[in-house]
């Protein structure tokens, strides 16, 4: 596959060689597609090439409206030119609109997960793992049925009869297997009384869990936790989207705002106008 900065390259070359564009224009374009270059994601699945910009949305997201149009034309006709110049099948994903919500979900550390589930019990343990470990709603995990986990993935019903496949890491198979043979449910992999955990039934029982360890938490943080966790270690944004059955990746970029923020916060502590000098 040829780098993006090669075909950006290309594109230059030809709007202002072959379309006679304006010196200024062509500026405009390149420096509008060297900030794509810079935060954007571009690679290669299943034999089709995806460019997603959703990171360079986000890095624009406080600039004026004119600002963001005059970028996102920029790129649009990159893709036309790689199109139909080209002849590339590419992909263009995070081309549209996105609005940053005035509160951020808070994500739980994961230490803290960590020491959570060294004092849980199994069924404890079960449900902090696939609610953080899948990033699964407390709805789904509540209709989550044996039938539905192979070794390797789970098939998870979400919103709107919508269902989305998760990869089963290893561990976590195990423990859910450990977990069908030790308790023996029917149907359903969480059960009271022979029926489907209700979801109250669970969040009960979660923060009975957190509050033993004096943390106040509720079962959403722990899929905020999933979402925020994946992306601060380089999961792109689309494959994150996918994981957590959003019907577009404008619901997943808030996440990507908390580890900013957090990195802020950090920097804030430490910085020496923000620190008491010893005298």
């Amino acid at each position: 596959m040829i780098s993006l900065k090669e075909n950006i390259n290309s594109f230059l070359y030809y709007i202002e060689k072959v379309r006679g564009y304006t010196s200024s224009s062509i500026l405009t374009y390149r420096n509008a597609l060297d900030e794509v270059l810079e935060v954007s994601q571009y690679f290669e699945e299943e034999g089709k090439i995806t460019l997603d910009i959703t990171p360079l949305r986000i890095k624009n997201i406080n600039n004026s409206k004119k600002t963001i149009s005059k970028k996102l034309s920029a790129v649009r006709s990159f893709i036309k030119f790689m199109r139909e110049q080209k002849e590339i099948d590419i992909r263009l994903i995070g081309d549209s609109v996105i609005k940053v919500p005035k509160t951020l979900p808070k994500p739980l550390d994961k230490n803290i997960i960590d020491e959570i589930l060294n004092s849980a019990n199994r069924k404890e343990s079960l449900i902090v793992t696939l609610l953080y470990g899948l990033g699964l709603r407390i709805s789904e995990l509540s209709g989550l049925k044996i039938s539905d986990i192979s070794r390797e993935w789970v098939l998870v019903h979400g919103k709107g009869n919508k269902t989305r496949e998760i990869p089963l890491l290893e561990p976590i198979y195990e423990q859910i297997k450990s977990y069908i043979e030790q308790e023996s449910p029917k149907e359903f992999l969480l059960e009271k009384d022979g029926e489907a955990m209700k979801s109250s039934q669970i969040r009960y029982i979660f923060t009975k869990l957190f509050k033993k360890s004096g943390i106040k938490a509720t079962p959403h943080q722990l899929r905020h936790s999933f979402a925020t966790h994946l992306l601060q270690h380089g999961a792109r944004i689309s494959d994150v989207s996918e994981l957590l059955g959003h019907s577009s990746m404008v619901s997943t970029q808030i996440y990507t705002q908390l580890g900013n923020s957090k990195k802020l916060n950090e920097y804030a502590k430490a910085h020496p106008l923000c620190t008491k000098i010893d005298k």
